[in-house]
């Protein structure tokens, strides 16, 4: 009898704490306190956004803390909390809970998609090749033509090899990365050293050491080394739309110092952060960027990486079935 009580006192205390410690970690402003004092702390564009897009992380917290209430419902708040981390204008910043993900697609919804994927994939016909995640193809006009989706799908070093070495006798390539919206960094560094011939610097990185916004380290070089296997060694044009983001945005960094390499279309998304995951009282994990990359030049990539060749698509080519920026890369190539 003294057992059954004291295992029934141990549950009723055990669950009053449970029930209080719940109510704390659920309380809109501790948790809008402890997301606004991590992305204060840890993300690392909050003063070059300051500069750029006029950013005030101080008034936002006023601002937001304005929109809570304590009877709000947990969905209300999630709500609440992903309209700020949108002022970040970051497509690296996510809130997760059991229910959704917050997310910012601004970087590329606001902008013109450059991109058919109908026509497009006209041009790729149904006799392409495949080696794991590229699409390629010789052009009529034997102009050799990659198609690469994602930097989520991976590739081998073998699979480069034969894909160059099957196109060795082409004018010119064409890779089209457009809406390819990142992946993973080591294919990134994987496809563009097959495009130099000598170790060249492609930019700088650095990451957070203190709470400070200006808490960083001495930036770091970078360098793309050619590879050991099949390079190419002909003109290259990259095509490019604001849906490249992330490592497809590494990409076109490095591309754009490599020798022979043009890149045409559209500004790309950017997305030139590291990122990072914590979490906050009530269970929800946020990622967000904590370390910041470079160009050669030590300029920002973070919103993106201008054109050399700047070329949209024309409403008439698409109605006709062609594709503007695979069309003015094949007149360049070919001439």
């Amino acid at each position: 009898m003294i057992c059954l009580f004291c295992a029934v006192l141990i549950c009723f205390t055990f669950s009053s704490c449970q029930k209080g410690m719940d109510e704390a970690d659920s309380s809109p402003e501790v948790n809008l306190q402890a997301l606004w004092e991590i992305i204060d702390q840890h993300y690392c564009f909050l003063d070059y956004k300051a500069e750029e897009i006029g950013l005030d992380w101080n008034a936002i917290r006023s601002t937001y803390l304005g929109k809570l209430s304590p009877q709000m419902s947990r969905t209300q708040l999630f709500e609440v909390l992903c309209q700020m981390l949108s002022e970040l204008r970051d497509g690296h910043v996510n809130l997760y809970s059991s229910a959704d993900v917050g997310r910012n697609w601004s970087w590329k919804e606001d902008y013109p998609d450059n991109l058919n994927t109908e026509v497009r994939d006209e041009y790729l016909g149904t006799d392409y090749k495949i080696a794991a995640g590229l699409k390629y193809k010789i052009l009529d006009d034997n102009i050799g033509y990659i198609l690469y989706e994602s930097f989520q799908n991976g590739f081998g070093e073998g699979n480069l090899d034969d894909v160059i070495y099957y196109m060795r006798l082409c004018n010119g390539l064409i890779i089209d990365v457009r809406s390819n919206s990142g992946g993973f960094l080591t294919y990134a560094e994987r496809f563009s050293s097959r495009f130099t011939n000598e170790k060249i610097l492609v930019g700088y990185n650095s990451h957070k050491t203190g709470p400070g916004h200006n808490d960083f380290s001495k930036p770091e070089p970078e360098y793309l080394k050619p590879s050991e296997g099949v390079r190419w060694q002909k003109n290259v044009i990259v095509l490019t739309n604001r849906a490249c983001f992330s490592s497809t945005n590494t990409f076109v960094r490095n591309m754009k110092e490599c020798p022979l390499v043009t890149i045409l279309g559209d500004k790309t998304g950017g997305g030139g952060g590291m990122p990072f995951t914590s979490e906050i009282p009530i269970g929800w994990s946020v990622r967000f960027s904590a370390c910041p990359s470079y160009d050669a030049r030590m300029q920002q990539i973070e919103f993106g990486i201008d054109p050399d060749v700047t070329c949209s698509l024309d409403c008439k080519d698409v109605e006709n079935g062609h594709d503007t920026l695979i069309d003015t890369a094949r007149q360049m190539l070919s001439e």
